[in-house]
């Protein structure tokens, strides 16, 4: 093919000189082989190149310290002052992105989300810091992508500072068809306060490498961010030079691969072979590039100490600049370094040790105890009470230790650190503000006293406490941190800025050795300066119970064994408490359970809470399950067995301001295995990807975990994290709202038209926060509803979603046809059918709606004999049809009566009214038509009917000839009485 040429200002260019190109390789053939072809820098026609000729091997590759000299094709010696890494890549200025270097971040902004309610996440990227790259802190995705070709199987290893596990960190590769080349090996793990190395393999060919990070927390302070440095990949192609010595470096031998750091108050240019010494006037950190002018010393750049105890028992204060010192005494305004104080009488020892001959403390020997005075041997009776109680700091104890973890070079340094000062210890200054003062406790195992039975149930194997205060004008932190079994640990609690004198309380459930560490830093800011040296941490007591091999400051009554001597102490049986005044074991009463760090009188026996009752070890109260009380005349007994199994309850989903969909979970165990809690909630952030890791697990009859879900971060298992026990410890089941100050408002659920009383079950979790200062406490409402079968439906406060208002007490509803009373004889009724051809049945059903389950069964129906309702029912009808008539016919009957005696009666009247001896007109004597001859003839005054009636049915005295005699009167006071 013919060369194409282009005109340059009218003039053929021609290349002769060697400045005027540079060479290269091809691309490989199929064959593995290449060609050394000289490039032009600039474009146009060229001429006088030298001819291609075939370049060494695809494989070829130079050593460390090496360089390909591509006009030889030979490898030389990197001079003085340059370095290589032969076919490897280092990556460690990140004073800006680095070129190939891809910086993203994103959203994870779930389908339920209004995605104009998320904030952006533009500016949530990795942030370049000079030395190293720092990751983002909110819930943004951050990722950092670099894609290399290598020429032969490599590696890729960084060092990484990854101290929060509220940030998920992956680190994964893919080739050029987008496929993960080990998913298995993606998830960092937390390295607490260091940098730590991660190496991985990597295939010929493209390789894209992703650093992610997603940060979780819903804390009010953000979390710390992951810091990367030192990139370093091999198997690259052939490197054709050798690099100058970064500024603050040098490399004083030719063939260098890795350029050395210039000491503190040197430094260098870029690419020295040597450092060079500051000024008196000046100074500078290790790796400097250039020197700093010293400030004037003032107060902040000195601390005081005490002297370990003479022999005559003084010490005295000592006064030191802070190491480094970088301060200048010369300069105008600067203050001096104070002059020794005078000697003074050094503080006690501190409890269980003694002052020897020498001023030294001592421990005292087993068996005894001292106030920190003299040693004095227990009792006859007595044993002494093990632990560690440091509340005088002359000098620090042997079983601690202080060192500083400089961030900036990752080493620990042990000059420094923590300082004694009579009363307290106090948090010293280090090489920067960002530096970590660390202090830390080791205990060998613990050992309850002698009198103490231990049991499975009890998990208080000994507690810690410390007395502490925080001086700051910077948001400065102080952890307090928790190893078992030389592990380093995980962070417990911490504080930020200014914390007034308080106490804090830890318990040790297992037997092992602990290292307790106390780690302070100024500020979290990038920077070397030392600007909050006067910021400091103060601990002025620390005290530790049931040491193994610790000392005493007090003795306690014990049970005494049966020797002949009868002073050697023994166990209890557990479930016994000591008597002090005979140092005999007794057994506690029914339904208490013993106080096993004080089992000391009987009232050391506490008494189980409501609807509880102790084991037979009387170690704890507990539940079967069961619940009985009375209510109006009424006995209620409840059986929620079927409900004894874990069950898990999710709070409806949430999203924090950068879309981050995420849920809390809590696992629910309502009565446990005779107290043993079996709800379990879990940490695998960092441990994902290792199968049987040992991640952060929380055991509890309830506990919370935050979950965000698999489809949502596009992992194989839902996250976990934030595991925290919401109820250790049953303190009773009742139908009352209110057990040891908790409450459980009735308002807060709404009743519908359930007639039952909700069963509540209260708990508390030992664990306390600063917030929660006597720890977490739980209720549960169990309600009947017979609609919700099976597990039912457990819920929250409609007010409080995450079911707690105030983060330390937390309230759930659980409803369900099991959460029924059983069922009684009240439960039911009868219901009786007609009676058919002489026969009844008697039906039971159910009173409605049913508010129980199982207990009795309704009765089977019965059949009993009857007589037939029809034949009486046709006998009262018709006796009440003739009664009815013979009403109607007496009653016709006495009223025509009635109508003749009026008649008769109105005669009568007449014929007295006659004039005196004249006769009544004639009447006929003989008996009229209609007339009876039994009627009865009356002659009365005019009278009621009653009266009518009585004197009718009264006879009259009747003559010989059949008619009977009636009086009648006359009709004036002259006239004389006739018989008729």
């Amino acid at each position: 093919e013919d060369l194409t040429r282009v005109q340059l200002n009218d003039a053929e260019v021609k290349l002769s000189l060697k400045s005027d190109y540079h060479y290269e390789y091809t691309e490989c053939d199929s064959v593995g082989s290449r060609w050394r072809v000289a490039v032009p820098h600039t474009p146009g026609i060229c001429t006088g190149l030298p001819d291609p000729i075939r370049g060494t091997e695809c494989s070829f590759s130079c050593k460390a310290g090496e360089f390909l000299d591509m006009k030889e094709q030979m490898c030389k010696q990197c001079a003085a002052g340059t370095y290589s890494l032969g076919t490897g890549v280092r990556i460690d200025e990140w004073d800006e992105l680095p070129p190939g270097f891809a910086n993203m971040a994103t959203n994870l902004v779930s389908e339920d989300m209004n995605f104009d309610s998320v904030e952006n996440c533009t500016m949530s990227k990795w942030v370049p810091m000079g030395d190293y790259i720092a990751s983002n802190r909110d819930e943004c995705t951050a990722t950092l992508v670099y894609a290399v070709n290598l020429k032969q199987s490599g590696t890729v290893s960084f060092e990484y500072f990854y101290p929060d596990p509220n940030i998920y960190f992956e680190f994964y590769i893919q080739n050029d068809q987008c496929q993960a080349a080990d998913v298995d090996s993606r998830w960092m793990k937390v390295t607490e306060n260091e940098w730590q190395t991660n190496s991985v393999q990597l295939n010929r060919g493209n390789n894209v490498l992703y650093w992610k990070t997603t940060a979780f927390s819903l804390k009010a302070k953000l979390p710390k961010p992951v810091l990367l440095r030192n990139i370093m990949i091999t198997g690259v192609a052939y490197t054709s030079e050798c690099f100058p010595c970064n500024p603050g470096t040098y490399a004083s031998n030719p063939g260098t691969s890795v350029c050395s750091i210039c000491p503190r108050n040197t430094f260098t240019s870029k690419g020295a072979t040597g450092c060079q010494e500051c000024s008196k006037e000046q100074y500078s950190e290790p790796g400097s590039a250039s020197c700093m002018q010293r400030p004037p010393c003032t107060e902040k750049d000195y601390f005081y100490t005490h002297t370990p105890c003479n022999t005559d028992g003084q010490t005295q204060r000592m006064y030191k600049w802070t190491e480094p010192k970088i301060c200048s005494e010369d300069t105008e305004g600067a203050v001096k370094l104070p002059a020794s104080g005078t000697k003074t009488p050094c503080p006690p020892c501190n409890p269980g040790y003694f002052q020897n001959n020498s001023s030294v403390c001592e421990p005292c020997p087993y068996g005894s105890y001292s106030n920190g005075s003299v040693c004095t041997k227990c009792p006859a009776g007595t044993e002494p009470i093990l632990g560690l109680e440091y509340k005088w700091w002359n000098v620090l104890p042997s079983d601690m230790e202080t060192s500083i973890l400089n961030v900036e070079k990752d080493e620990y340094e042990k000059t420094g650190g923590w300082v004694v000062a009579e009363d307290h210890i106090f948090s010293g200054a280090g090489s920067s503000d960002r530096d970590y003062i660390i202090l830390t406790l080791n205990i060998a195992g613990f050992r309850p006293p002698q009198s103490i039975t231990q049991v499975a149930e009890n998990r208080e194997i000994g507690q810690l406490s410390f007395v502490f205060e925080m001086l700051c004008t910077e948001a400065c932190e102080l952890y307090f941190m928790v190893g078992m079994d030389g592990r380093s640990g995980g962070v417990v609690e911490s504080w930020v800025g200014q914390q007034d004198k308080q106490s804090y309380h830890y318990i040790i459930q297992r037997n092992s050795s602990v290292s307790f560490t106390w780690a302070f830093q100024r500020t979290s800011q990038h920077g070397t300066e030392r600007r909050f040296s006067g910021d400091i941490a103060k601990i002025y007591s620390v005290n530790v119970t049931n040491v193994m091999d610790g000392v005493s400051s007090y003795c306690l009554p014990c049970a005494l064994g049966s020797s002949d001597s009868s002073s050697l102490c023994t166990s209890c049986p557990p479930g016994n408490y000591i008597d002090k005044a005979s140092s005999s074991c007794f057994e506690c009463p029914v339904n208490t359970y013993l106080e096993s760090h004080r089992p000391y009188g009987k009232q050391a026996c506490v008494s189980c809470g409501p609807g509880t009752k102790s084991n037979q070890v009387h170690s704890l109260c507990y539940n079967d399950c069961k619940f009985i009380y009375k209510h109006d005349n009424r006995t209620f007994r409840y059986d929620f067995s079927a409900l004894k199994n874990a069950t898990s309850y999710s709070s409806a989903a949430s999203f924090t301001p950068k879309g981050l969909k995420y849920y809390r979970e809590f696992q629910i165990e309502l009565c446990g295995n005779k107290g043993t809690k079996l709800a379990t909630c879990i940490d695998n952030v960092t441990d994902i990807r290792i199968s049987g890791a040992d991640s952060k697990t929380v055991t509890s009859f309830i506990c919370q975990a935050t979950i965000v879900s698999s489809e949502v971060m596009g992992y194989k298992t839902v996250v976990s994290s934030q595991p925290v026990s919401l109820a250790d410890q049953l303190l009773g089941v009742t139908i009352q709202t209110v057990l040891n100050n908790i409450t459980s408002p009735e308002k807060i659920f709404s009743r519908g038209n359930n007639i039952l009383r909700d069963v509540i079950f209260f708990y508390r979790s030992t664990e306390t926060t600063q917030v929660c200062s006597t720890g977490r406490a739980t209720t549960i409402r169990m309600r009947c509803d017979p609609l919700k079968v099976g597990s039912g439906v457990i819920s929250a406060p409609s007010k409080c979603p995450e079911g707690t208002c105030d983060g330390c007490t937390f309230h759930f509803l659980w409803e369900s046809a099991e959460a029924c009373p059983l069922c009684t004889e009240m439960d039911y009724h009868e219901i009786a059918s007609a009676c058919t051809h002489g026969i009844q049945k008697t039906t039971y059903v159910w009173q409605q709606p049913k508010l129980c389950k199982d207990g009795i069964s309704l009765p089977e129906e019965t059949v009993g004999i009857c007589t037939t309702m029809d034949f009486w029912l046709k006998v009262g009808i018709a006796v009440g049809i003739c009664a009815a008539l013979l009403l109607i016919v007496i009653t016709c009957y006495f009223w025509k009566k009635n109508q003749k005696l009026e008649y008769k009666y109105s005669k009568l009247i007449i014929n007295a009214n006659m004039k005196e001896s004249e006769l009544p007109a004639a009447d006929s004597c003989a008996i009229m038509e209609g007339e009876d001859a039994e009627d009865d003839l009356i002659f009365l005054s005019k009278k009621t009917l009653f009266g009518k009636i009585k004197s009718f049915t009264s006879k009259a005295h009747r003559t010989s000839d059949g008619f009977d005699s009636v009086p009648l009167k006359p009709s004036s006071q002259g006239i004389t009485d006739m018989d008729l």
